[in-house]
């Protein structure tokens, strides 16, 4: 660590970090969140609904098992803005490895800061709430990046799906094998989906994010998804009328993350921005339907309003979060379709919830069944 040059990292109401850099030299900011994951940092980093984010790792050693590029890659490539972490490692012990986390950060020009006591940092922002933040290895004038910080946008309003989708539409799986057309609107969406779509039988289009919902729909899909992504989900009503397209047509609807979010808005819950998210591969969630609790991984700063569902005779909850009872899923009365708010696919995580892809695909086979029913 001692050819890695001084950097900063400040926040957005004034508080000062001094570390060491790590990946490119640089600078560069966003809104600051905290993953409480042990492993899997690169599906983390290339996680499309991290875009525009500066994400602390929170656990100790960041680096240690290096990169793995053709089985731990969630999109095309890193999406974070920056990143935290305390003990930066430039080796790596995996065989399997294809290089290490430095020269990854480099090729992809990610900055970062190292040395940081994280354990400070995460209780700030959890008090504070989240805010916007920034990292430098080549401005260590606190003023100067002050007056960058103030810049940047807030996440609060922010429309970001459209800049991370797919530019042209895109198959997935096998054509002649597969059982169900799926339509999948790509807001940010991850491989380890997809996969999990194919590794079913279904035979996935994959749209850009603003694709007219006409153009989805003549290509006469046995059902849809919704995708995770980054930004404001109340910032994208393309989206809202998207699926207020598809629940018309009475086929089965499954939304993950954003897609959670977008549903509920098709259906007039409101949707608000978390003190600080939740993000991490040990969330408790407690299905109440099944009466069962999975240990889930999520990665989330904006929620679904409880004082809407509970008004709704459109929605109601199916899964809450036993840390805060924040609603985690819901189904929609009259229609098969559903949401969680978590990562059943939880590339790195836990595979408790992985039924909810089969309980998509049982409502594919089934045109008389209703979610979880």
């Amino acid at each position: 660590m001692n050819n890695h040059p001084p950097a900063l990292l400040l926040l957005e109401d004034g508080t000062l970090f001094k570390g060491l850099a790590l990946g490119k030299i640089g600078t560069m900011g966003g809104e600051i969140c905290f993953n409480t994951g042990m492993t899997g940092y690169q599906e983390i980093y290339t996680d499309p609904s991290y875009f525009g984010q500066i994400v602390v790792n929170t656990n100790a050693h960041i680096g240690n098992y290096g990169v793995q590029l053709e089985t731990e890659e969630e999109s095309a490539g890193v999406t974070i803005s920056g990143m935290v972490c305390n003990s930066f490692s430039n080796v790596f012990s995996r065989k399997q490895a294809d290089f290490s986390l430095q020269t990854y950060f480099e090729k992809a020009n990610v900055v970062g800061i190292s040395e940081v006591d994280t354990r400070q940092l995460v209780r700030h922002v959890r008090e504070k709430g989240v805010m916007n933040a920034i990292i430098s290895s080549e401005i260590l004038d606190v003023e100067e990046l002050m007056t960058r910080l103030k810049a940047l946008p807030n996440m609060d309003g922010l429309e970001l799906s459209s800049v991370v989708c797919t530019k042209e539409p895109y198959f997935m799986g096998d054509e002649v094998q597969s059982r169900w057309r799926v339509a999948v609107m790509d807001y940010g969406i991850k491989k380890s989906i997809l996969l999990n779509l194919t590794q079913r039988g279904c035979y996935c289009k994959v749209f850009p994010a603003k694709t007219p919902a006409e153009e989805v729909l003549a290509w006469n899909p046995d059902g849809f998804f919704i995708s995770n992504g980054p930004g404001d989900p109340s910032a994208m009503p393309y989206a809202v009328a998207q699926v207020k397209t598809f629940l018309e047509t009475g086929k089965p609807i499954f939304g993950i993350c954003l897609g959670h979010q977008l549903l509920a808005l098709a259906n007039d819950i409101s949707t608000y921005k978390m003190p600080n998210g939740h993000r991490g591969l040990n969330h408790p969630v407690k299905n109440i339907i099944s009466n069962k609790c999975e240990i889930t991984s999520q990665n989330h700063g904006f929620g679904v309003s409880e004082f809407d569902v509970a008004k709704s005779n459109l929605v109601e909850i199916t899964h809450l979060n036993l840390n805060d009872n924040s609603i985690e899923g819901i189904r929609i009365k009259g229609k098969r379709a559903f949401s969680v708010q978590y990562h059943p696919e939880s590339s790195p995580g836990p595979s408790d919830s992985l039924y909810l892809f089969d309980e998509f695909v049982s409502l594919l086979e089934n045109k008389d069944k209703i979610a979880f029913g």
